[in-house]
């Protein structure tokens, strides 16, 4: 590779530092290049969260001046959607949590607090928000595929996080708003602004067993609140199926192809990010519409639980859909850096083609005052281990290195490290947003 720059001169480098909206220099510039977004001066990033992660992911990947240029570029003419991830997360009110704990919250309460307070602070909390919108553009990021429901099938349960980032997209809507169709997030992309399509973790049922057409009736009530996806399974078994983390590893159930069937009628994408092998495989063999792993890994290059085999990736092929791969080490395995996330992109674009792969980080940006104000709240004692962890144990060792070059601001370096091994601008812009787009459209028609 002819010309590496380190990662002292790509600070330095004005091309990348505008690109990245590290510094107002020649925005308009790059405005007229990409009319799609207006020009905007941006203030230089001084949050070195951000500028560490990115030196880490840089050192690793080493690209030419040429490459760094061109995928800084691409990536900010281009509409990024994340297949499925977070919106930059809040520190949580640290003195108003050690008041709720003086006050004897239970255990139940106080995750509900700081759950609340991480994704709703950045609308209450100045310096919360200049963190949020900071992160947000940071990453060049035009649409997040939002979890936007709790681990589970009740739909009250399911219904407080939804709320959560309906309230946010309420108020910070000139900045974020909420999409319900693909048209609004071409719109978001080039009225400059970033929107949250809504998924659920899982598919909201009364659990009276009495009709399934009874039992799926909330269906469509969180779709008309915009849900747009929904988890077949998380991990465990459930009445649709087996999660990932069972290890009977049964299939679908005559339910949950009933379930599959009505997601198809309302519009809402099956994910089976979570699901068993056998459950995601035949979920992908009955449903007329695409199916996705929003989330995932090539169990080719990593077997783990949360990877999908060829067999279930080419079902998943076969309705139109697509495997987001996820931005966690010990799912990628191998490296379990940034190079090994480009290596399981390169897995699914040479198997099974260009049109069926995305980028669904599973990883968020959490301001850099949550551990200030972590400090203010008593240690808990340590607790059970959560039912949606019951899992093998995985001997994958992650190093902080591998975390940090995968940081959910470090987009822009995913398109770099595309450009980097060869893909055409078409095909970049596939991976990190077309083909998200297509599904969406797709699964409304």
């Amino acid at each position: 590779m002819s010309n590496p720059i380190n990662r002292r001169s790509f600070l330095g480098t004005s091309l990348a530092a505008t690109s990245l909206g590290l510094a107002a220099a020649d925005s308009a510039t790059a405005a007229e290049q990409s009319p799609a977004k207006p020009a905007a001066k941006q203030k230089p990033i001084q949050n070195e969260v951000i500028l560490h992660a990115r030196q880490v992911a840089l050192d690793i990947l080493k690209p030419s001046k040429k490459q760094l240029a061109h995928g800084l570029e691409l990536h900010a003419e281009s509409l990024v959607f994340d297949s499925y991830g977070f919106a930059p997360r809040s520190a949580v009110d640290g003195e108003r949590l050690a008041e709720a704990i003086s006050n004897h919250a239970s255990t139940a309460e106080i995750q509900d607090l700081r759950e609340d307070m991480s994704m709703t602070r950045c609308v209450t909390d100045p310096a919360e928000q200049r963190e949020f919108k900071e992160a947000f553009d940071a990453s060049g990021v035009t649409c997040i595929f939002q979890n936007a429901g709790e681990e589970g099938q009740d739909p009250m349960r399911l219904m407080k996080r939804l709320a959560r980032f309906t309230f946010t997209t309420d108020m910070l809507s000139d900045f974020v708003f909420k999409a319900v169709t693909p048209e609004d997030i071409v719109q978001a992309k080039q009225e400059g602004r970033h929107c949250l399509y809504l998924t659920g973790n899982g598919v909201p049922l009364t659990q009276q067993w009495v009709t399934t057409t009874d039992e799926m009736k909330y269906m469509r009530i969180f779709f008309q609140l915009g849900i747009r996806m929904m988890h077949m399974t998380y991990n465990r078994r459930n009445m649709l199926g087996d999660g990932c983390a069972e290890p009977a590893n049964a299939g679908l159930s005559d339910f949950g192809r009933t379930v599959v069937g009505e997601m198809n009628r309302l519009g809402i994408i099956p994910d089976v990010a979570h699901s068993g092998w056998q459950t995601s495989l035949e979920t992908a063999q009955v449903s007329k519409k695409p199916v996705v792993a929003s989330h995932s890994t090539c169990a080719a290059l990593h077997k783990h639980i949360r990877s999908k085999p060829d067999e279930v990736i080419k079902a998943i092929v076969d309705t139109n859909g697509l495997i987001g791969i996820c931005c966690i080490p010990r799912y990628l395995g191998g490296k379990g850096d940034i190079s090994a996330l480009l290596d399981h992109v390169d897995y699914v674009v040479k198997n099974f083609g260009i049109d069926y792969v995305a980028i669904g980080t599973d990883v968020s940006y959490t301001s850099r005052n949550n551990s200030l104000e972590r400090k203010k709240v008593p240690r808990a004692p340590r607790s059970r281990t959560a039912w949606r962890s019951l899992w093998p144990k995985d001997p994958f060792v992650e190093s902080p290195e591998m975390r940090t070059s995968v940081s959910w601001t470090n987009w822009p370096l995913f398109t770099v490290g595309l450009v980097q091994r060869g893909y055409s601008d078409a095909d970049v812009q596939k991976i990190i947003g077309g083909n998200v787009l297509r599904v969406c459209q797709e699964s409304l028609t």
